[in-house]
């Protein structure tokens, strides 16, 4: 069969097939069996929740599920699969229940195990609109009447294993990768070209003040919005700076964590908790400082992607210049359109009932708010500092600073264990980045089927992995994506449902979400009270 006949199959099969998960059938979404099998179980239903649990045995034939927070599996090399694998059951099943049910660390049981809401000390919601004032800066005085931020243990150690990440993505990259990095930048100027290279000098290269000129202007209207719009979004002159520089440092380590495993670490936290040391109490400060540094990281790592595709493929580097420049526009501008029109128009858009079946949760849009409060309305002094309760989580920055160099000097002493430079301590510490918003079924799916293919169709199938391993993952993305705005415009605007056990509650696991303390008031009639 040819690649594009194979390629037409699949995405036909995934339109229709995400009509299942994506409309008739939502318990697909994630299978927790262990919820059925024990029904009035807190602790089988913390266990075995995909969405709100740890996901023990929880799966999900659905794609979009699978790849909806990690990417693809399929284009992630294997041994990033082992490392998310063993980065995810460390914290997932070992770390997390150890601090819940053996040392009710940070009175975790007067939580939910796996939530990214923000509590009060006695496993209350937080209210967060009582301590913001008409500024949107921080009310000192009713934030002392309402006590401490707290957040669930996962969320909680969630952001210490991003402290090591970024800590142990400097080190890994500077042991692993500095002399190759040096040697190359040599080599650019003095050193052959490949064959790649050769072709490519056949087009007209990009003029540098293309980009000179781009960055100026980007950079001095960002300028002015900082200068003539500083009480909307509270962020000085100098914080814009700031970010870019960030930005600027770290992108190459991450650029070549992303090149090698097709993981990128992120700059969320640690932009946040700069920013929130420096300029506490304005939370859309922060947001903004945060967007700065961690987006342009991420969107110039994107570029450097599509250049290198571009590369590979022979397309004339101008052309890929101007669709990159175009492409970024026409995004930027419908995104922002699309994103006005919902929240003026979609009822309870984020904060849905949660006995409906609304699809509009906004998963990513919740924590990235709760981010705010945490880092920029509260600031970090507060919550990870003297004046916070999770203090002891800044030593996981020594640990991650650490951990490369003890992987680094056990390669230099085992030179012949192949296996020993594998391990990747920025792609195993950061395995629960994306968590929340991901959950526990998001990384199960995820990592069977990049198993499977990755490993046992790459070793037994080999040559039917080279012609359709790359062509399956991209027709089952686009089968879904068809689908799911086919969706949209036919049975989400009119808010069209069905009804009925596959779909009224996507995985039945009601108690996963209850608190465990005793005294607790238990955040729905469904929980037992301890």
């Amino acid at each position: 069969m040819s690649r594009t006949k194979f390629f037409v199959v699949v995405l036909v099969c995934s339109f229709l097939y995400y009509l299942l998960p994506g409309f008739f059938f939502k318990t697909l979404q994630s299978i927790s069996w262990v919820c059925w099998a024990f029904p009035n179980s807190v602790t089988a239903h913390q266990l075995g929740s995909g969405f709100t649990g740890l996901g023990m045995g929880a799966f999900s034939l659905d794609w979009a599920t699978t790849a909806s927070f990690l990417f693809s599996p399929l284009i992630s090399p294997f041994f990033a699969i082992v490392n998310v694998f063993l980065g995810y059951f460390l914290i997932v099943y070992i770390v997390i229940p150890i601090s819940y049910w053996g040392f009710n660390v940070y009175h975790a049981r007067n939580f939910p195990i796996y939530s990214a809401d923000l509590f009060t000390g006695d496993g209350q919601p937080y209210n967060i609109t009582k301590i913001v004032n008409k500024n949107f800066e921080i009310d000192y005085n009713e934030y002392g009447k309402q006590g401490r931020v707290n957040l669930s243990t996962f969320f909680a150690l969630t952001y210490g294993f991003g402290f090591a990440t970024i800590a142990s993505t400097l080190t890994h990259v500077s042991l692993f990768y500095g002399k190759e990095i040096y040697e190359r930048y040599k080599a650019s100027t003095k050193g052959k070209s490949d064959v790649h290279t050769r072709l490519m000098k056949n087009y007209k290269d990009i003029p540098a003040w293309w980009f000179y000129v781009l960055l100026t202007v980007t950079l001095l209207v960002a300028l002015a919005l900082t200068i003539f719009m500083k009480h909307d979004i509270q962020m000085p002159y100098w914080g814009l700076l700031a970010a870019a520089l960030m930005a600027f440092i770290f992108t190459l380590p991450i650029s070549i964590i992303t090149a090698t495993t097709n993981q990128t670490p992120g700059l969320n936290i640690i932009t946040e908790y700069a920013m929130g040391l420096v300029y506490p109490g304005r939370p859309i400060a922060n947001v903004c400082f945060k967007t700065y540094g961690y987006m342009s990281m991420t969107q110039a790592i994107s570029f450097l992607a599509d250049f290198k595709l571009g590369h590979y493929m022979k397309i004339p580097p101008r052309s890929m210049f101007l669709v990159q420049f175009l492409g970024t526009i026409i995004a930027g501008t419908v995104n922002l359109s699309v994103a006005w029109y919902m929240l003026n128009n979609v009822d309870q858009i984020c904060h849905p009932d949660p006995k409906s079946s609304s699809p509009w949760t906004c998963p990513n849009d919740h924590v990235f708010f709760d981010a705010s409060v945490i880092w920029g309305l509260v600031g970090p002094r507060r919550i990870f500092g003297p004046l916070g309760n999770y203090g002891a989580l800044n030593w996981f920055f020594l640990g991650g600073f650490l951990g490369p160099v003890v992987v680094w000097v056990c390669h230099l002493l085992f030179p012949k264990a192949s296996w020993i430079p594998l391990i990747n301590l920025p792609v195993l510490l950061g395995a629960t980045a994306y968590m929340p918003p991901a959950t526990a079924v998001n990384y199960n799916s995820w990592i069977l089927v990049g198993t499977i293919f990755n490993f046992f169709v790459y070793r037994y199938r080999k040559m039917w992995w080279k012609r359709y391993n790359y062509i399956l993952s991209a027709a089952l993305d686009a089968g879904v994506a068809f689908m799911a705005v086919l969706l949209y415009f036919s049975t989400g605007i009119e808010n069209i449902n069905v009804h009925w056990w596959g779909t009224d509650n996507p995985q039945h696991c009601d108690l996963a979400e209850c608190p465990t303390a005793k005294g607790i008031i238990p955040p729905s009639d469904a929980c037992p009270a301890f």
